[in-house]
């Protein structure tokens, strides 16, 4: 068994361990379809659609055919999928699945969060919280317990995985941390004294590889250095962590911008699969740069005429990582819209970290970005992936086609949709604003704010999910049929529902959170507010909202629960970020966002370091995680003071 993936479990008070021919009972049987606990628990399949147009990306053909058979295809190719991973990592791997996801005796309360805001629906819900409550989440009782330094600033949210087994250092939950000084650290996520489990550095600047200055991609959007932006992804079958870094690498005397995807053993840090391998390598020889990476036929921006290749100097992976179904998928947008510049998904086996899919969403225009402020692509139960994308070129029927700026993607692989182009997926469906144009000449990007996958709703249209952009109107899309572009006239969304601009305030630059129907979400210059979710519609109005506004860029929400009781929404206010001042941690009743629990600037001692934008807090098993320019700072009840016992009174009494 790969390490890194033993678990203590604390039912019963006795330990457990998993091994080679050590098996909980529900897995004696041979495993049917996707195992509980994979990503996109709580989905049911899609049913039929209801939608018979998709466009298939690079091959600008309308592709038209039957719903049905598109999801029949889909949920048959995805079990597939399944079957196949779970014959690669053999039986071994499923026994350490179960332990990890599935044995409630084993768990009893241990959570991990191993992918951005929590699952792949990126709800940004943990619903086995059970030390958090609004009672003990006080001034007086809350606060934070320690802090970890670090040496770069933290944009990727943290990750945690309880009870790793550390080769000679026993069993410890740990939190894991990504910094924009391309390192990678392994904390005790509870105990300050335990030190530093390990730590893994992608530089070497004696020779020649640092972290990229931010003058060399010509945007400080990101300062003063670049080098792991997007969430990692952990795989627990494996004891895996993905993870993209870009460096700069002096040879020859001339600079190379590399990216790389590694896949580090939790349990030390070690590359494992093979990796790391190369996605692209440019290099920058006076102004004529040389570009090698991943491909697609186009004559886009920067093509030289056949092809679009992907500029690893002009791409950055802000996006976190997504793992479906056996394959890592990775996204890119700009440094700062310095072009040339594409929208880019590429899939990588999990396994063996071969390339199994590209798409660019302009390979015959430009731009399009997937950046979604630091969001993580989506994915549902059959594993089709859901993305925004920002300003560029948008046609799906003329000379440019097909491109897909400012407009959300349904994709799939290419067996789905019963034919190979060679790249591995293809759009199945798409919604595009009606004022799509008016959007892209002033900058505003639908794709500044992430996607989330609602659970199932009762109604005409069961799998539904929001989105929201630079314009503050919040999209509510069918994901059975996303809308496509002015399908009921001109000046028309073909959408579940779409609000007024301005219902976000500022817009959107991060993701919402979801709980118990309703759904989250903060602006810039907005204060946080909850929409209800009913018969397939959201409310008009937030059913509560908090009475403290954040600058830019607004928050995006995470959720802790006790099913659906003890509810607290959590958010971090960065607007700080440009000065470097501190970040705040605010903790609010999920049911009534005007009740503020706690805030980290009301006590001294919990002052945090400082701000970055876009980040997220990570609450797990009591304690809630927080990355900032320098740190790694963790929260959770206090202790309590020690109790002496006084002399007793003459008639016997305690004092």
């Amino acid at each position: 068994m790969p390490a890194g993936v033993g678990i203590r479990g604390f039912g019963n008070g006795g330990q457990h361990r998993c091994g080679p021919g050590q098996r909980p009972a529900e897995f004696n049987q041979p495993p049917r379809g996707r195992p509980e606990g994979f990503a996109g628990e709580g989905f049911t399949p899609t049913g039929a659609s209801r939608s018979r147009h998709a466009v298939e990306a690079g091959g600008e053909t309308a592709l038209k055919t039957d719903g049905r058979s598109r999801n029949a295809r889909l949920a048959t190719n995805s079990r597939r999928r399944i079957r196949a991973r779970l014959r690669a990592v053999g039986v071994a791997a499923i026994g350490t699945l179960t332990c990890v996801l599935l044995s409630a005796q084993a768990l009893r309360a241990q959570v991990a969060v191993l992918t951005y805001h929590n699952d792949n629906a990126r709800t940004g819900q943990n619903l086995n919280e059970t030390v958090l409550t609004p009672a003990t989440v006080t001034a007086a009782t809350f606060g934070r317990l320690f802090s970890a330094p670090v040496d770069g600033s933290v944009y990727a949210q943290p990750l945690y995985v309880p009870n790793v087994d550390i080769p000679g250092r026993a069993l410890h939950n740990v939190v894991f941390v990504a910094t924009e000084h391309d390192s990678v650290y392994a904390f005790d996520a509870d105990d300050s004294s335990a030190d530093l489990l390990w730590q893994v550095s992608f530089i070497d600047p004696a020779n020649g590889v640092t972290t990229v200055p931010s003058e060399d991609v010509q945007s400080e959007d990101i300062a003063p250095e670049i080098g792991i932006t997007g969430t990692p992804v952990i795989d627990v079958v494996t004891g895996t962590l993905y993870v993209v870094a870009k460096t700069k690498e002096v040879s020859a005397g001339r600079p190379h911008y590399v990216q790389r995807l590694h896949a580090l053993d939790i349990g030390t840090g070690a590359e494992r699969m093979g990796g790391p391998i190369v996605i692209g390598d440019t290099v920058v020889d006076g102004n004529d740069p040389s570009v090698s990476g991943p491909s697609v036929v186009g004559i886009g921006d920067g093509s030289g005429g056949a092809e679009v290749v992907f500029n690893a100097l002009r791409e950055l992976n802000r996006p976190g990582l997504l793992l479906v179904d056996g394959v890592v998928y990775v996204a890119w947008a700009s440094h700062g819209d310095n072009r040339p510049y594409h929208g880019w998904l590429i899939g990588y086996d999990a396994e063996t970290l071969a390339q199994v899919a590209v798409f660019n969403t302009t390979p015959n225009g430009t731009s399009g970005g997937v950046w979604m402020s630091g969001a993580g692509l989506a994915a549902d139960s059959l594993g089709a992936i859901y993305l925004s994308t920002g300003n560029g070129t948008f046609d799906v029927a003329g000379t440019h086609a097909p491109a897909y700026g400012d407009s959300v993607l349904k994709l799939v692989e290419d067996a789905v949709l019963g034919h190979l182009t060679g790249r591995g997926v293809s759009v199945l469906d798409f919604f595009t604003p009606w004022n799509q144009d008016a959007l892209a000449a002033v900058d505003q990007d639908l794709g500044s704010g992430g996607v989330l996958l609602l659970p199932d709703q009762s109604g005409a249209r069961p799998h539904l999910m929001v989105t929201a952009g630079k314009e503050g109107k919040i999209y509510l899309l069918d994901r059975d049929d996303l809308g496509a572009y002015q399908r009921c006239g001109p000046s028309c969304d073909d959408v579940a529902q779409v609000t007024a601009a301005g219902t976000i305030a500022g817009g959107s630059f991060g993701a919402p959170g979801y709980f118990n129907s309703l759904v989250y979400y903060q602006g810039p210059g907005d204060v946080l507010k909850a929409f209800q979710l009913s018969n397939g519609l959201l409310s008009v109005s937030p059913a509560s909202q908090s009475t403290t506004p954040f600058g830019f860029p607004g928050s995006t929400p995470s959720i802790s629960a006790n099913g659906s009781s003890n509810a607290i929404v959590w958010t971090l206010q960065v607007d700080a970020y440009a000065s470097g001042g501190p970040a705040i941690l605010h903790a609010y009743d999920a049911l009534d966002l005007s009740r503020e629990l706690y805030a980290s600037n009301q006590t001294p001692a919990d002052q945090l370091g400082g701000a970055v934008k876009f980040t997220v807090p990570t609450v797990a098993n009591g304690r809630v995680y927080v990355g900032t320019q320098s740190s790694l700072a963790v929260f959770g009840p206090l202790p309590r003071p020690v109790q002496t016992t006084a002399k007793a009174s003459a008639q016997g009494a305690p004092l």
